[in-house]
């Protein structure tokens, strides 16, 4: 039986976006575990209800439920071991939780405010009134006044990425000669940008547009096939 993931939506409900789901369906796709998504959006908390809180990604494997992108991580290496590593051991599992750490705080954190109205520019209007007032909270702003000045702000988001900028002058993606979960996690920071925006956060010639386009290719392109922009 195929795994079932809960998996954000937009008005269209091919355009799915969350940079956390994101990283669950590569994770999926890298241990080669067949699956199935279910569009969901913001306010339909009551449909993952019985996962006992109000955000995806949600798996169901059989009677396992699983809720949180590096829980549900965890829980496949766990329970399919004899599929291929997401972490390459206790170490790789040590620095797999510091990536997504790092990831949240300084990639999304950076990307987060210069592509929020274009977020809110992809949902129905009942979503949209939720999103608006949730992310304003959040931000102290309007979405709109968060968003305007990212040119301003694009340097400094780009100067940010030199960590891996360095990393790959050394090998073609983070964890080594091949992708794996340090790669999915920060890869879906671009991806869920890619999927909602067309403002280019990516220089061409910067290698971490090169390392993204790889992992676009990952998997016989399924997160290029995604709906989204050429950004």
């Amino acid at each position: 039986m195929a795994i079932e993931l809960w998996d954000l939506a937009g008005a269209e409900p091919e355009r799915r976006f969350s940079p956390y789901c994101w990283r669950v369906k590569l994770a999926l796709r890298h241990k080669d575990l067949p699956f199935a998504t279910i569009p969901w959006r913001f306010i339909e908390k009551d449909r993952i209800a019985f996962s006992g809180q109000g955000k995806v990604p949600v798996i169901r494997d059989g009677g396992k439920m699983v809720f949180d992108s590096w829980a549900i991580a965890t829980y496949l290496e766990d329970a399919y071991p004899d599929r291929p590593s997401l972490f390459g051991g206790a170490g790789g599992r040590a620095l797999g939780r510091f990536i997504v750490d790092w990831a949240d705080a300084a990639v999304m954190g950076g990307v987060f405010p210069m592509i929020v109205a274009d977020v809110h520019a992809h949902l129905d209007p009942d979503n949209q009134a939720y999103f608006r007032a949730t992310r304003e909270k959040i931000l102290g702003k309007s979405l709109e006044e968060a968003q305007g000045d990212r040119d301003s702000r694009l340097a400094a988001f780009r100067a940010t990425l030199t960590p891996l900028r360095r990393m790959l002058r050394h090998q073609p993606f983070l964890a080594g000669a091949e992708a794996a979960w340090p790669d999915y996690v920060v890869f879906s920071v671009f991806q869920w940008a890619r999927c909602i925006s067309a403002y280019r956060l990516l220089a061409e010639d910067d290698p971490v547009h090169a390392w993204r386009e790889r992992l676009l290719d990952l998997f016989d392109g399924e997160a290029r096939r995604a709906i989204g922009y050429a950004a």
